[in-house]
């Protein structure tokens, strides 16, 4: 069999490599080592918000960390800490993502995209976690990471990956307020909702943490298996000369 295709979305950053200075589509390498050491083939998506069709040529979508989601999008005015907004990555991943959701595609997102899923479930943010929480132990610094716990519910996928506790990284200012219509299957020590999952769905799953910084095979593991099992009971594409 082979391996099940992995869409990555990627974004527009400036970068520098051999002879370059220039803008640059990018994801960091860690999200397609987590895919490819776990069996399957990512594919990286540069941002493009015309429509969804390459979903049609995958079996699950990876949505990645990164900047923060413009607070226009559920109607909250900028916080001072917000990012800077980037509505072109918005609105493709917002797309990319209700186009995997239309087809059942298996869903992992990670931390900026845990928040994409809450919002596209009708859920809500917190633009600036001290400000709620009264602590920065979800990010002590740019670019350092925080460590703390984390409970799991039972008879989730988050719990059959990890049992009822772990301890994971941690590096956000924002974080969920309102799920939506998911279901909230993980909770930090200090209460703040940090895994949720669609259970009407065969693999709809979003953490906050960063599993492809700590090399936590298990959840891609999971994740590529359910890409496998949707590309096994996909129907085969027509080819060319053979009848519809």
């Amino acid at each position: 069999m082979s391996r099940p295709v992995i869409g990555i979305a990627a974004y527009l950053e400036q970068a520098r490599w051999n002879i370059w200075d220039a803008r640059a589509a990018v994801i960091h390498e860690s999200y397609v080592r987590g895919v490819t050491a776990n069996g399957g083939r990512a594919v990286v998506l540069p941002p493009d918000d015309l429509d969804a069709d390459v979903l049609d040529r995958l079996d699950g979508l990876l949505l990645p960390g990164g900047v923060d989601i413009d607070p226009a999008l559920s109607g909250r005015a900028r916080h001072p800490e917000t990012d800077r907004a980037q509505p072109l990555r918005d609105a493709a991943e917002r797309l990319l993502l209700r186009g995997a959701l239309e087809r059942d595609l298996p869903v992992l997102g990670v931390c900026r995209g845990l928040q994409l899923l809450a919002l596209e479930y009708g859920g809500s943010l917190h633009q600036h976690l001290p400000d709620v929480l009264g602590h920065t132990g979800h990010c002590p610094a740019e670019g350092v990471f925080g460590e703390h716990g984390m409970e799991f519910a039972a008879d989730s996928i988050m719990a059959e990956v990890y049992g009822p506790r772990t301890r994971v990284n941690s590096h956000h200012h924002q974080g969920i307020d309102e799920p939506g219509s998911l279901r909230v299957t993980g909770r930090s020590d200090d209460g703040l909702a940090e895994a949720a999952e669609d259970p009407a769905r065969r693999f709809v799953v979003g953490v906050q943490w960063h599993p492809e910084v700590s090399g936590d095979d298990a959840l891609f593991a999971r994740f590529v298996e359910a890409c496998a099992a949707r590309a096994a009971s996909a129907p085969l594409p027509v080819r060319s000369g053979q009848p519809a």
